[in-house]
Order: structure tokens, then C-alpha cells, then sequence
């Protein structure tokens, strides 16, 4: 009993040794990190400080906090956040899901059409927005006949009724560069799963007189279900957290001012860390909190689908 004791703790320590490395680099790389940005965000420092290493005194302030909340763009930037990462989530699904169902069915060349789908993706993001910013160009682009500067106008005014309505152009062109250029992530998990479905619930449904409609809402769906809600997550997570899309074709302004661009602002334009840290850390609360709220619908769902 005892051999097998002392076997047993030499196989626990023998493990934890295996274990330290991968333990280390994640506390170095992830947790290490965090603290020290929640440790940033509740001390008044600027770069002066960072410079002179003055960052270890116990005085701790929320004026931080107070600065990020208090600061007039902060609301609007959320909201705008919001808008971007839910839409633009929701378009490369759906335009991943029209690819895949495109794709889904055997024709000739079809391997190099679903090649030229994933170009979006894998192309360097500085050349596709270098790209689009050409194309958009109000003087110089293909879209230059239409005289509207669609990355440095917040609103073209629609008259509807007598009232002009505000059509926030630049925002809606970078929800559709969002679209346009993270589909294809979407296309190769949508793609994978619908060849997985098998061809006889689609041969049922059609001796049972089913319509492609009908096929599509009862089985390819239902079908999809866990994927499409699985690829929103993913997609809600960066797309709230992006940067370098919307700086790079906008610098944020004309209405596209995310909280990315604000912590960014923060740190270079003003030289304020504290602030800076300040800003990433309620982004990352206010995304904890949505997906906080997005399991426990998933679970529900889960759970009356079970029962």
C-alpha cells in the first residue's frame, strides 16, 4: 500500500513538472498581462512614467475609470462598436453560409472557385484596404462618378417623405469590409458541416414532397445550428476587438470611431496609459457581459432541445 502511495504522489509531481513549462508561458503570455493592465488602469500613468519606472507606488485611484466614462465619445463608441461587431458578424456568416451552399454541390472547377473564396482572408489586410480605399476613392476610384467620399463622410442624406434620413455611409462601408473579408473563415466550417449531412434526410424529404425551402429550413438549419451559433461567438469576439481594419481605412473617423480606436487614442494621441488600460479594460467587460448573456441563451437552448 505504501509502494503504491509513494508510485502515485511520484506520478502527481512528475506531472506538475510536465505541466510547469505550459503553465509558465501561459501566465507570461495571458495572465501575466491582464493584471498588469488592470494594475495600469488604476494608476494616473503617462509615458514619462513608463520611462522612469515609477509604476510600483500603492497609491491606487479609479480617475482612470472616471476619465474613460466622463469622456463624451465614450457611449457613442460603444454603441458603435456594437453595431459593427454584430453586423459585421452576422454578414460574413450569411455571406459564408451563400458561399458554402454555392460550393456544397459537385461542378466543374470547383476547387479552384473555392480557392478564390478564401483570397479575402489570407490576403494581407494592408493590401486589401489599400485596395478598397482605391476603389472608393471620390476623385481617383471606380466609384468616383458618384461623387460621394464613402470613407471620410458620416451621412449621405436620404429624403424620404419630406425627411432626410441619415445613411451613416462609412460605417456601413467598413461592416461591409467586414463582411467581405472574414466570409471565407465562415464558408470553411459551414462548407465542412453541410457535407457531413447525410444525403438520405434530403432524399426523405423529397419523396415526402418537401420544397428546397422547406429542405433548407427543416434539415440544412437545424443542421447548422450549433456551427452558425459557434462561428457568431468567434466572429462577435474579434470583430468587437478589431483595430487595424477600421484604422486603416478610416482612422476612425466619419462616424467609425470604435473602442479599439479610443484605448489606441488613449495610449498615442494623449500619452495616457492609465486611460489606455482604462479603455481596454471595460472593452473587456462590457464583452464579457454579452457573452455572459450569449451562454446562457445557448445553454437554455441546449437544455430545451434535450428535454
Amino acid at each position: 500500500m505504501a509502494r503504491a502511495d509513494k508510485a502515485y504522489s511520484q506520478e502527481n509531481r512528475f506531472a506538475f513538472i510536465m505541466l510547469a513549462p505550459t503553465a509558465l508561458i501561459v501566465f507570461l503570455i495571458v495572465i501575466f498581462p491582464v493584471i498588469w493592465n488592470i494594475w495600469l488602469s488604476l494608476r494616473p500613468v503617462g509615458l514619462s512614467d513608463l520611462r522612469d519606472g515609477n509604476l510600483f507606488s500603492p497609491n491606487l485611484t479609479l480617475i482612470n475609470y472616471r476619465k474613460v466614462i466622463g469622456d463624451t465619445e465614450f457611449w457613442p463608441s460603444l454603441i458603435i462598436t456594437l453595431i459593427y461587431a454584430i453586423s459585421g458578424s452576422a454578414l460574413s456568416i450569411g455571406l459564408g453560409l451563400v458561399a458554402a451552399l454555392l460550393i456544397n454541390r459537385g461542378f466543374r472547377f470547383r476547387a479552384i472557385v473555392r480557392g478564390i473564396m478564401l483570397s479575402p482572408y489570407i490576403a494581407p489586410v494592408v493590401a486589401v484596404t489599400f485596395t478598397w480605399s482605391f476603389i472608393l476613392d471620390p476623385q481617383l476610384g471606380l466609384m468616383s462618378s458618384l461623387a460621394i467620399p464613402f470613407l471620410s463622410q458620416k451621412c449621405v442624406y436620404l429624403n424620404v417623405s419630406g425627411l432626410n434620413i441619415c445613411l451613416p455611409i462609412a460605417l456601413i462601408v467598413v461592416i461591409l469590409f467586414e463582411g467581405w473579408r472574414y466570409f471565407p473563415f465562415a464558408f470553411l466550417f459551414i462548407l465542412a458541416r453541410l457535407q457531413a449531412i447525410p444525403e438520405e434526410l434530403y432524399q426523405a424529404a423529397s419523396v415526402d414532397g418537401a420544397t428546397v425551402f422547406q429542405r433548407f429550413r427543416y434539415i440544412t438549419l437545424p443542421q447548422l445550428s450549433m456551427v452558425l451559433s459557434s462561428l457568431f461567438l468567434f466572429r462577435f469576439i474579434w470583430s468587437f476587438n478589431k483595430f487595424d481594419d477600421i484604422f486603416l481605412l478610416t482612422r476612425g473617423e466619419a462616424g467609425t470611431k470604435v473602442l479599439s480606436i479610443k484605448v489606441y487614442e488613449y495610449a498615442f494621441g494623449e500619452f495616457d496609459i492609465g486611460a489606455s488600460s482604462a479603455s481596454a479594460m471595460l472593452l473587456f467587460l462590457v464583452l464579457l457581459i454579452f457573452l455572459v448573456l450569449y451562454f446562457r441563451i445557448i445553454s437554455r437552448r441546449v437544455y430545451s432541445n434535450g428535454s
